[in-house]
């Protein structure tokens, strides 16, 4: 098990280092959250601030042309298209993660009918979307067993909702092999990247992915509740039709006409006029990873959970995630009974991590702001809290809403 020294030296080591100095980190806080919602950046905060100061109190409705409003969720697009291994005209910044998901699966339903399927135990709002889609076409819903693969799936489906890494249990999806599954049965896989994009060294293009959607908030660091992004191989736009049309998705949206041509490009999954504040400071935000190497984070983000995992291990904790040395996403998940309170105990002293039910301690690593050392000293503190049983105390027994 690696000592603090270790982990001073893996620091001084690391080329990742001289990001943290890139972020808004609060005093005297360990923040392993990042799964959930990311500190943000300084840029972030620069860009938001001259969205709202300078592009909107001044330029008023002139910066749509002269601050680039109008062509923002294409800008932004196209750095988040870098991110996750495919082309700079095939993804688009818009929406959320839902409505994409909706949009996405209308239109594949609508060339393709067939039944729509999910994982049990996958994030709520994926079968929760998909429930509602199968209510309004018509198409059979189905709730598949966890890790299901798609040469598995009833017959009949055509569309399958994939988290590339599960927001519980931090698993990995083998993109590659799902994709190679699913082009066999003639059926399509729709990627949520909410827990890999920005962590995950992505290659969608090179593993044959074609649908995609993730969020902006969590290890993109954009902000509470940031836009979502929505990605669609060059090859497949033409041939999806947008089930939620809308003027800025327009072959010609000033042209004003009544009837509805779809612009040919990525555009034609714009829908209405783009929230500007909120694309700004994630546009801020992306700019961290520039010259970045993701396969230096993910690796990193491996090596942080490695930290945790193997000090839990040590306390007898039984890890509901992949274990030390294995492939997973950016946080690491342990399960303990009185899960909650500990938590609890942890942010009371300035170190951040969340809580699941029924009993799951989730712990989110940024490789971009965590050290090795915060991660071992976060470790070290969890020791404490349960040997001590600090956390046995009604101001952290006493359960209340966990975001």
């Amino acid at each position: 098990m690696l000592t603090r020294d270790d982990c001073r030296a893996l620091d001084a080591a690391d080329p990742l280092a001289g990001k943290r100095d890139l972020f808004a980190l609060p005093e005297g806080v360990i923040y392993l959250d990042g799964n959930s919602l990311g500190v943000p950046p300084k840029a972030a905060l620069a860009r938001l601030k001259q969205a709202a100061e300078t592009e909107w109190a001044v330029g008023l409705i002139r910066s749509w042309n002269e601050a680039g409003w109008m062509d923002l969720p294409l800008t932004l697009g196209a750095k988040l298209a870098r991110l996750v291994g495919v082309d700079d005209d095939e993804v688009i910044a818009v929406d959320t993660v839902t409505i994409n998901l909706f949009k996405l699966a209308g239109a594949l339903l609508n060339r393709t009918p067939g039944g729509i399927a999910a994982e049990a135990g996958e994030f709520p709002t994926d079968n929760h979307v998909m429930e509602g889609l199968a209510r309004f076409t018509g198409a059979k819903m189905h709730r598949v067993p966890a890790n299901t693969r798609p040469a598995d799936l009833p017959e009949g489906v055509r569309v399958f909702i994939k988290s590339g890494v599960h927001y519980k249990s931090a698993e990995m999806a083998d993109f590659a092999g799902y994709e190679r599954e699913a082009a066999a049965r003639g059926l399509s896989v729709i990627w949520d990247l909410s827990h890999a994009t920005g962590l995950v060294d992505l290659k969608l293009k090179d593993w044959g992915a074609k649908y995609a959607v993730g969020c902006g908030y969590k290890f993109l660091s954009g902000g509470p509740g940031a836009p979502a992004f929505l990605y669609c191989a060059r090859e497949e736009i033409g041939q999806l039709e947008h089930p939620i049309p809308g003027w800025l998705g327009h072959k010609r949206p000033f042209g004003f006409e009544d009837a509805y041509e779809p612009d040919e490009t990525i555009v034609r999954w714009r829908t209405s006029s783009p929230s500007i504040l909120a694309l700004s400071a994630l546009d801020g935000a992306v700019s961290v990873y520039d010259g970045v190497d993701m396969a230096q984070v993910e690796a990193k983000a491996g090596k942080l959970g490695d930290i945790l995992l193997e000090r839990a291990q040590a306390l007898g904790l039984d890890a509901a995630c992949p274990g030390p040395g294995a492939r997973r996403g950016g946080h690491v998940v342990l399960r303990h009974e009185d899960g909650y309170a500990i938590v609890q105990a942890l942010i009371a002293r300035g170190i951040i991590g969340d809580f699941r039910d029924p009993d799951l301690m989730r712990f989110g690593f940024n490789p971009l702001y965590n050290s090795h050392v915060e991660v071992f000293d976060a470790a070290e503190a969890l020791a404490d809290v349960i040997g001590t049983r600090a956390w046995d105390r009604p101001e952290f027994t006493a359960k209340k809403a966990v975001t």
